[in-house]
Order: structure tokens, then C-alpha cells, then sequence
């Protein structure tokens, strides 16, 4: 007999997470950025949504709103062009747990929230030297266009700009 997987409760993060969420921040810092522990805490403690599986050890997903007193050149290409957005700073699916909707998940209770709190523009960049192409395909598939495109940290990266329009 076959049983149903349980899929994987989404919860919100808090400072107690932290722990639980640095081994899987750090595993993929070249697609997000290695993270000491003093500044993912200072990171969780702007954010206005926050929230991941299994504390963060599983899948983690932080956004911050355009009023964030966040220092980041990607954040401020967004702030410069948008009175108004909550940016995706990093979202992350542990390898072992990919492929089971887990990010999808964490994305459509983002823009559920997203739309309660009033906002109306979701906003991230992706890699594209070096190019994150599953990146790309997944939020195209999460309804993202890009806007824009960008070197930085002195030409060692391009990103893309991409942004989602809620209802």
C-alpha cells in the first residue's frame, strides 16, 4: 500500500533559526552569498517575510520591502527604479529536497502575503554570468519578466532583473 508523502510544512524563521539556516545558506553562496552568523541574523531581522522548512535546514526563503535599510547593489537597482516592491533576496532548496514543489510552495505563500500586505511587485535578480539557467526557467514559470540587466561587484557578475506583477 502507498502512502502519501506529507509535503513539507512552510513555518515562519526567527532568530532561533538561525543555526539550522547557515550550513544551507553557505552550501550555495556563489548563487546567493556566504553568510556569517552575525549577518544572517541582522539579514532575518529586516525582513518582512521570512519564512522556510524544517527552521531553514530544508528550504528558506527571505524578501525584504523597498523601506529595508538594506546596503546591497541589486536591492538599490530596485529601490531606484520602484517606489514600491518586496525583493527576493535569497531563496533556497536544499539539493536533497529539490523537485518536490517546495519552492514553488514558498513562492505562491510569498505572493499570498505579499498581495495581503499590500504590495504589488515581486522582484529578484538571477545570475547570468555565471548563469543560474534553472533559475531562470523557474521563476519564468512563477510568471517573473525581466526588467533590466546589470554588471556588478566590478564586472565579476551580471545579473538580470526580474520582477512579478500581483493582482
Amino acid at each position: 500500500m502507498n502512502q502519501a508523502i506529507e509535503p513539507a510544512e512552510i513555518q515562519d524563521l526567527r532568530q532561533s533559526d538561525v543555526q539550522a539556516m547557515l550550513p544551507l545558506n553557505n552550501a550555495h553562496a556563489a548563487e546567493t552569498s556566504h553568510l556569517e552568523e552575525a549577518s544572517l541574523r541582522s539579514l532575518l531581522a529586516i525582513c518582512a517575510y521570512a519564512r522556510g522548512v524544517d527552521s531553514g535546514r530544508t528550504a528558506l526563503l527571505l524578501a525584504l520591502d523597498q523601506d529595508a535599510p538594506y546596503v546591497n547593489p541589486n536591492f538599490q537597482w530596485f529601490k531606484d527604479r520602484r517606489r514600491s516592491f518586496l525583493y527576493i533576496d535569497r531563496i533556497i532548496v536544499a539539493p536533497a529536497a529539490r523537485g518536490q514543489g517546495i519552492a514553488a510552495r514558498l513562492y505562491r505563500d510569498l505572493f499570498a502575503w505579499a498581495i495581503q500586505a499590500g504590495h504589488r511587485s515581486v522582484v529578484c535578480e538571477i545570475n547570468a554570468a555565471p548563469p543560474n539557467p534553472a533559475s531562470d526557467a523557474f521563476h519564468q514559470s512563477m510568471g517573473f519578466a525581466v526588467i533590466g540587466e546589470a554588471a556588478i561587484h566590478n564586472g565579476a557578475k551580471t545579473v538580470r532583473y526580474f520582477e512579478k506583477l500581483l493582482p
